[in-house]
């Protein structure tokens, strides 16, 4: 089996940031920015003959648009790598986009936050390594091709549709990030989860982006619909949000002090509050843990009716768990002690200590018992005195 290089948790909370790539970090579909017009095509000529192909033939819309690409580049150039990656550098970015990442991500540096950017996208893998924003992302979801020996496109490698985008999101979350690794189906405690979902934000444009804009959401997670800000069209943003799809939206501006860039401050700065409490709880976790593989059945029965008797909240409750308790004959000074301050400070307790079940109970707990509490004494005068 191949070893795949992973992610692990860090010691420092981890925000994701993902991305759709057409029209959420770019103005249009990377195909029509140089590519369609260079094989002779008009944009919507090109998109018609593919879609066209996809119902004929029970096909993917993104399979059909590869091969129609590729059919289309015969005869006009070599369609390899490199040539996807130049029509992949004429591709246009909304404005702020190229400082966007090092700028977001030294954001979270000062606020102690890991911030990590992904694509997730169903455009071409090979345009947006082309783009001079490439090298931000620590991961590029995208569909891509096969290339022989010669670095010819002969095959589809990877496509991503809408609905297969939600499996990058669990890769990313375990820190699995290869797609051929199997282990983003291995159990991860959640206190060993390298990126939960509470901590994605998830950036798209269109009902490709609902699957894992429902998933992030449902998780506690970020997802935010944008806009082209030079035609400020919202009817997309404004659907979404009717559907529940996101819980935010911003025109697609990603310059410094912008909508978008504040909200995802906003996210980042409110990370690193909640993560403080996470880790809070998962260290009391571990220590309940740890204190339970070290007590007997015996002890945990007796533990767990002290709790039930400090939170009675009815005279009933309150005989009904003395009833049980009157049944055990071995308590520890700890937990006697503990029994004496529920009896104090517990209304519904001390409201019925003179009742003879309620008393016989104290009174065995009192017995032999030396150095009383101040809650211990008023127990006791309180019992001595009903005797009385």
């Amino acid at each position: 089996m191949a070893d795949f290089e992973r992610k692990y948790k860090e010691n420092k909370p981890v925000v994701a940031i993902c991305y759709d790539f057409d029209k959420t970090l770019s103005p249009d579909d990377m195909q029509a920015q140089g590519f369609i017009q260079s094989v002779g095509c008009d944009v919507d000529s090109f998109w018609k003959e593919s879609n066209g192909r996809a119902t004929d033939n029970d096909m993917d819309q993104n399979l059909a648009y590869m091969y129609t690409m590729l059919d289309k580049s015969y005869g006009n150039f070599v369609f390899n790598k490199q040539k996807l990656r130049e029509y992949g550098a004429q591709v246009g970015l909304f404005p702020g986009v190229d400082s966007w990442f090092e700028r977001i991500r030294n954001y979270g540096k000062e606020k102690s936050v890991i911030v990590e950017h992904y694509i997730i996208s169903s455009g071409l893998k090979e345009m947006i390594e082309g783009t001079c924003v490439a090298n931000s992302f620590e991961k590029i979801y995208a569909s891509s091709f096969y290339y022989d020996d010669k670095g010819v496109a002969k095959w589809p490698a990877q496509v991503v549709n809408y609905t297969n985008k939600t499996q990058f999101l669990f890769r990313i979350e375990k820190g699995v990030l290869d797609i051929n690794d199997q282990g983003v189906n291995d159990y991860f405690a959640p206190e060993d989860i390298r990126v939960p979902f509470r901590n994605m934000i998830y950036i798209g444009d269109s009902d490709t982006d609902i699957p894992c804009m429902k998933l992030v959401n449902s998780y506690g997670g970020h997802s935010v619909g944008v806009y082209n800000p030079h035609t400020n069209k919202k009817e997309k943003v404004y659907k979404m949000m009717h559907d529940n799809r996101i819980k935010y939206f911003a025109a697609a501006d990603y310059s410094e002090g912008s909508d978008l860039d504040v909200l995802v401050k906003a996210i980042i700065d409110r990370t690193y509050s909640n993560e403080i409490l996470e880790n809070i709880h998962y260290e009391n976790k571990k220590e309940y843990e740890k204190n339970d593989e070290n007590i007997t059945k015996e002890q945990k029965e007796r533990r767990s009716l002290i709790l039930d008797l400090e939170n009675s909240g009815t005279f009933k409750t309150t005989h009904m768990v003395v009833e049980k308790m009157r049944k055990i004959t071995e308590w520890s000074d700890s937990e006697k002690n503990w029994l004496l301050d529920i009896a104090n400070t517990n209304s519904q307790v001390w409201g019925i200590l003179e009742d003879n079940d309620v008393k016989s109970f104290f009174n065995y707990i009192l017995k032999d018992m030396k150095n009383l509490s101040e809650n211990g004494q008023e127990v006791k005068s309180k019992i001595e005195k009903e005797i009385l």
